[in-house]
């Protein structure tokens, strides 16, 4: 078994398998330099997070001054200037009808924070509404309520008498569309859930999975039809990456809850908000403290975070960032055009700046043998890619060049020949 050189237990790593880890020393932009001199694409931008390139000039920048001016205070009774005009620029710019903005610190706390508000919205206005419905292979993070409203397998097992029951309604696949709605309408007509959770356009870490605008719109309206409350897991796809600064601006909705983290503050430091309508705000605020919304974290709002978020929204005002959003869209569709007629690859999709398209092997899904084995080709080729099993996906930061996107497909194309033979890495 290899020997393990670090102390460190690293996220989604099986540490018998890959025991020493790559030493990143710099980012600037797309890149990324390694403490042996290798400059590595971020085709990934970091697990979805970074949106305008490593150390934007202006984030840094925002950060940097702020630390010399307030670097943390308790949230409880307390403000600050970074959160208040974090908060109304969010609103400005968010879905017209979310009027309150809760502060946390990661995308899995947002939705914990999601599922709590909708629950004591229920609980404080009288009625006992508890059921969760959620999308089959959905994913909402590592937290027990994130894990219990996503997709059961690999990924919570072990878990699962920690786990609540939820309702869960399939996957709306080409042509199958109507199957989603039609099970949607019967868990909100038979069970009178408290809320539905999804991820708008785009089910992330489930596969990238995609499906269009129009169902996202009509799963509203039943919710709507129902009085079910629409939670929005935005944490992947908001901050353009399906193309809109926020994905529900496509089906034009407005959910009663949204969750943002990731691209929230550039990807330069965690933090995380939940969006909600002013009447669920309202359901928590009274006189009686036991209605007190019952929920923190130490660094609620963090200062320097919010500082950083501040500055990303001072970007998503500048008409270029836009325009860069809409260039990586096109580059990505122009990039993933010859593998449509390639018989090595099935379901080639993209929405907005993200592309993904699955390699036909023996097997499939997250832990397909294929997917370590393409994982150290890419790395041997400096491209930080993570494959899904037998899914490739391509998310680059909105500072990705011509260059860059070709160089990444490059490498994917020649994987794929690989696996075919030619290199004893895949065979």
């Amino acid at each position: 078994m290899p020997k393990i050189k670090s102390p460190i237990w690293h996220p989604f790593t099986q540490h018998a398998l890959q025991a020493e880890m790559t030493r990143v020393v710099r980012g600037i932009g797309t890149y990324l330099y390694t403490s042996d001199g290798r400059r590595i694409i971020d085709a990934i931008s970091s697990w979805w997070v970074v949106t305008h390139g490593h150390c934007h000039p202006h984030i840094v920048r925002a950060i940097q001054e702020q630390a010399g001016k307030l670097n943390q205070i308790i949230f409880a009774g307390h403000t600050h200037d970074p959160a208040e005009e974090v908060a109304a620029q969010l609103l400005k710019l968010a879905p017209r009808g979310l009027e309150h903005v809760f502060f946390s610190d990661s995308g899995s706390a947002s939705v914990e924070v999601a599922l709590k508000m909708a629950l004591g919205y229920w609980h404080n206005v009288g009625k006992q509404r508890v059921r969760i419905v959620v999308m089959q292979h959905s994913y909402h993070g590592d937290t027990i309520g994130g894990m219990s409203v996503g997709a059961r397998g690999v990924f919570n097992e072990a878990y699962g008498p920690l786990l609540f029951d939820v309702t869960s309604v399939p996957f709306p696949t080409t042509g199958r569309e109507q199957d989603t709605l039609d099970a949607l309408e019967a868990a909100c007509r038979n069970e009178i859930p408290a809320a539905f959770v999804v991820e708008p356009l785009i089910l992330g870490a489930g596969g990238m999975l995609m499906y269009p605008a129009w169902v996202l719109r009509e799963m509203k309206r039943i919710c709507e039809a129902s009085d079910v409350l629409f939670i929005a897991d935005e944490v992947m796809t908001g901050w353009g990456r399906t193309g809109t600064l926020f994905a529900c601006e496509q089906a034009n909705i407005t959910p009663d809850i949204v969750c943002y983290s990731k691209g929230i503050t550039g990807g330069a430091l965690p933090l995380a908000v939940t969006l909600c309508r002013a009447d669920i705000f309202d359901a928590h605020y009274s006189k009686d403290r036991t209605r007190t919304f019952f929920h923190s974290s130490s660094y609620t709002a963090n200062p320097v975070a919010c500082a950083a978020a501040r500055a990303n929204l001072d970007l998503w005002q500048d008409p270029n960032t836009r325009q860069r959003l809409a260039a990586i869209a096109v580059m990505q569709e122009q990039a993933i055009e010859p593998f449509r007629a390639d018989a090595r690859f099935e379901n080639v999709r993209r929405t907005g700046t993200v592309a993904a398209l699955d390699l036909k092997t023996r097997d499939s899904g997250y832990l397909a043998d294929i997917g370590p084995k393409l994982h150290a080709f890419f790395k041997n080729r400096n491209l930080l890619l993570r494959p899904l099993g037998n899914t490739v996906y391509v998310m680059p930061p909105y500072s990705a060049t011509a260059a860059d996107i070709d160089e990444i497909y490059a490498g994917i194309w020649d994987a794929a020949d690989a696996l075919a033979g030619k290199d004893a890495l895949l065979a």
